[in-house]
């Protein structure tokens, strides 16, 4: 007997007598760009689907024919602090304790491409991640890790020239030749001018530096990958899963193509590119992310022109979500960690890091760094789900998203090549304004409490318990820092550092490759701010123009009564004071994270907040400044990179000694509630951690205005 296969159609008819007056419409989801039906039948799965076979292009089921069964993913965890010393006895532990795999951290100075004595970093050296300033600090990095036995991967994309070179020469002088050296170099500057902020050079010479590093690294370096393509950064800044699929792989094209410009044969370097996707808490979605991109990455590679199957394979690294992490009953993010570890391994992910669940309040402490890294020793160990390849496959729903992905994503992808490809469209600011406006409404869903967050938004303690988290002496890591710097240009050979350095300038503005000429300046001892400089004399350094949306918050608190009441006092505080209240938003420091101080400023400036947005990377001084020439009602300084105990202080002092002191000073961000007390102290008027309620911070700084005013 034949069974005729089931329909949506015939399923939505039982169903609707199911739910009686409430509409179908009402089980429908929809995830940004992405909607979702409540069910998923045979005639949703596209036909190739039952003839795919794992490790076969378009390797939608693996890029490994026996996958995990025959070999589990790399546990590459992701850390760094502090100085070099420190951030070696952490690798050295975790090694000992089953990680497979070392990623580095930097800190925010030297993504930069600052010594850590450099005045700007002052509240940045150690961090956000580890100081390196020169070969000594690297080779202190990986001092007893035997570099042709150890997989390095290194998250640097500014500064990436300088800090390869030292890894490059500090791996000779361990005694390990160029050849030998295996990892990954993120290398992924397009994404930095879409959402992460940590450029140095303008978009054009950024490319350059990408090439030459594809081109060094496609002679010398074997076993290197030249560049990890990176979506996760889009992902933690809000873009949606369509989003965050075509701008990456947009961003690997651009790359290809400017590799191919170069003269370098396509199937020569393809196999060597990486990927790095984000992994959040939308189980399903995450799931089929992974596998339509290794779909989509194989048809655009055939395109340009790969023959070799190994060229056409996406190979990718996933870390679990920043942003999906709250400082509410942090232990929550435990099960967060987990789950999203799930959907990377069910997804087919080659390497993963899992966040620690203390990250979004302040760096991992050793405690909470071991739950991270167990979570995927019981994963690899425990479930069972590296027995199978591919286990969801052939699921109606995860077939279906992945079709549904690949489509969308892929018309994205036109869209980015119409405009001339990824570059000219992230010169002109479509990918970041469509990525901050997807955040902003996330923001806007969270805070109405459509999109439930445990222990944030529903089902909230009543009183939370303390937790101890990890606290940099900042100061002391930069007088570390700057002793070392001391003794290096003490002792090193001048006459050669400089000639190392003005071969690179001149490398810079001519054809040279610059990583070979940077090498030579790291062995002779040039710093890596010194390398840094040396080719900003050649390409100058850029600054990028803020633009901030309209209309979103508007949209999404349309008729809600708290958000009119609060636009009410807005307007009666214009007409009594003929003006609106103002506030100056500051992001100090080295930290390029904008997605909270843009989501603030959307929200504020439709609440009807007349809104001054500074520039990225101001110091304290400058940050006082803008407030003594804007006359603005209040401050806001957005943290993430917890370089709040040293800049928030020094510019209370500054606007007291402008006698401007009664101008309040609120403080948003990745802050921990044992640094509460020392910021009130200095002068801090609020604080909001992560999960905050917009509206309620909206509310609360108006009340600090209206006081500061009446008091006067």
């Amino acid at each position: 007997m034949s069974i005729k296969p089931a329909t949506y159609a015939e399923w939505a008819g039982r169903a609707q007598k199911e739910l009686k007056d409430k509409p179908l419409d009402a089980l429908q989801r929809d995830y940004g760009d992405l909607p979702v039906k409540p069910a998923y039948f045979a005639n949703d799965v596209p036909d190739p689907v039952a003839t795919e076979t794992p490790g076969e292009a378009p390797f939608t089921r693996g890029v490994r024919t026996t996958m995990y069964a025959n070999r589990p993913w790399t546990i590459r965890q992701y850390a760094g602090f502090s100085t070099a010393k420190e951030s070696n006895d952490f690798y050295r532990k975790n090694l000992a304790a089953g990680q497979k795999g070392l990623s580095v951290a930097f800190d925010l100075a030297t993504h930069r491409g600052y010594d850590s004595d450099h005045p700007r970093v002052v509240g940045d050296v150690g961090k956000a991640g580890v100081a390196i300033d020169s070969i000594e600090d690297m080779k202190q990095l990986f001092d007893g890790i035997p570099l042709d036995e150890m997989s390095v991967s290194m998250t640097m994309n500014g500064a990436v020239i300088p800090v390869m070179a030292m890894f490059i020469a500090a791996g000779e002088e361990q005694g390990v030749a160029v050849e030998k050296l295996s990892g990954t170099i993120q290398n992924d500057i397009l994404k930095e001018f879409m959402v992460r902020n940590t450029y140095i050079y303008p978009p054009e010479p950024s490319m350059r530096i990408v090439g030459d590093i594809i081109a060094y690294t496609s002679e010398r370096m074997p076993k290197f990958n030249s560049i990890s393509i990176s979506g996760y950064h889009m992902h933690e800044a809000g873009a949606t899963a369509v989003q965050e699929l075509a701008y990456t792989l947009a961003d690997g094209m651009e790359y290809v193509r400017s590799a191919m410009a170069r003269g370098l044969d396509i199937d020569a370097f393809a196999g060597r590119l990486s990927f790095f996707f984000g992994i959040g808490m939308n189980f399903f979605v995450e799931v089929a992310k992974l596998r339509a991109a290794r779909q989509l990455w194989a048809g655009i590679m055939r395109d340009l022109g790969a023959k070799n199957p190994r060229s056409m394979m996406l190979r990718t690294h996933c870390q679990t979500s920043g942003v999906s992490l709250t400082e509410q009953d942090p232990y929550n993010n435990v099960v967060r960690t987990a789950f999203e570890a799930l959907a990377s391994v069910l997804g087919g992910t080659q390497s993963l890091h899992t966040n620690s669940f203390d990250e979004a309040i302040a760096l991992p402490t050793d405690f909470s760094a071991r739950i991270a890294r167990n979570t995927q020793l019981i994963l690899q160990n425990e479930t069972r789900v590296t027995d199978v390849i591919d286990p969801l496959g052939g699921s109606y729903y995860v077939e279906a998203l992945t079709a549904e992905l690949v489509a969308k994503a892929g018309g994205l992808i036109r869209e980015v090549e119409e405009q001339g490809g990824m570059t000219k469209a992230v010169q002109e600011g479509t990918p970041k304004l469509r990525i901050e406006e997807a955040a902003a409404l996330r923001q806007a869903r969270v805070d109405r409490g459509e999109d439930v967050i445990v222990g944030v938004n529903r089902f909230r303690l009543a009183e939370e318990d303390k937790i101890e988290t990890r606290d940099i002496d900042n100061r002391k890591v930069r007088e570390e820092q700057i002793a070392q710097l001391d003794r290096i240009r003490a002792t090193r050979n001048q006459e050669r550092c400089d000639a190392t350095l003005n071969a690179l300038t001149e490398a810079a503005k001519g054809d040279g490759n610059l990583l070979a000429a940077a090498v030579e300046a790291a062995k002779a001892r040039a710093t890596l701010g010194e390398i840094s400089d040396a080719m900003e004399k050649a390409f100058g350094r850029y600054s990028a123009v803020t633009r901030l949306l309209s209309g979103v918050y508007d949209k999404a608190y349309e008729a809600d009564p708290e958000y009119k009441a609060l636009q009410d006092r807005i307007s009666v505080f214009k007409a009594k004071n003929g003006r609106s209240p103002s506030i100056f938003i500051a992001k100090m420091g080295q930290d390029g994270h904008d997605r909270g101080a843009k989501v603030i400023a959307t929200a504020f400036a439709d609440m009807g907040y007349q809104v001054h947005f500074g520039a990225l990377f101001e110091t304290a001084n400058e940050v006082s400044d803008h407030v003594a020439e804007l006359g603005v009602d209040a401050v806001g300084v957005s943290s993430l990179a917890a370089g709040h105990k040293t800049l928030v202080p020094e510019l209370i002092e500054l606007l007291r000694s402008r006698e401007l002191g009664d101008v309040p000073v609120i403080v948003g961000g990745v802050i921990p509630e044992s640094d509460y007390k020392f910021l009130r102290q200095a002068g801090v008027a609020e604080i909001f951690g992560p999960g905050t309620n917009v509206l309620e911070a909206a509310n609360a700084v108006l009340n600090r205005i209206e006081g500061r005013l009446t008091n006067q």
